[in-house]
């Protein structure tokens, strides 16, 4: 069962409407990179072809992510956090190919506080997931 609209944590409406637009761009960064890709490999090699596949895998998780956030989908909230983990993947990734630390940073920053509010009580329950039950120790006899 969904839960209204009205329930929905303002943090998730805008997370929700930040992944669309960040999965727009993404298919449209995603098919640039591919398309420049074949241009420069005979520098590279196909890398950058790889690093383009990833993008556009990631920018139809936030897409799917947004769409799923917006209707508080119990999935959605497993696809939030694995989109966000591969993005922080992908930004050592471009690390390896000389991109600029500042801006990796800035993303695997992002990507960071993006899990730590999918993380949160709230949202955890907002999407029907449990919360996390206090850790115990081993049970003894």
């Amino acid at each position: 069962m969904q839960a209204p609209a009205s329930q929905r944590p303002t943090g998730i409406t805008i997370l929700a409407i930040l992944a669309a637009i960040a999965g727009v761009l993404g298919l449209l960064g995603g098919i640039a990179v591919i398309g420049l890709s074949s241009v420069i490999a005979s520098v590279y090699g196909g890398f950058y072809s790889l690093i383009g596949f990833g993008i556009l895998i990631i920018a139809i998780g936030e897409i799917a992510f947004a769409v799923g956030a917006w209707t508080l989908k119990p999935w959605a909230w497993m696809l939030g956090v694995a989109v966000e983990i591969i993005n922080i993947v992908l930004q050592i990734l471009w690390i390896t190919q000389g991109a600029g630390i500042g801006s990796v940073l800035i993303s695997v920053i992002v990507a960071l506080a993006i899990l730590y509010y999918l993380d949160t009580p709230t949202v955890r329950t907002a999407f029907g997931q449990s919360s996390k039950s206090p850790r115990r120790g081993p049970v003894r006899s």
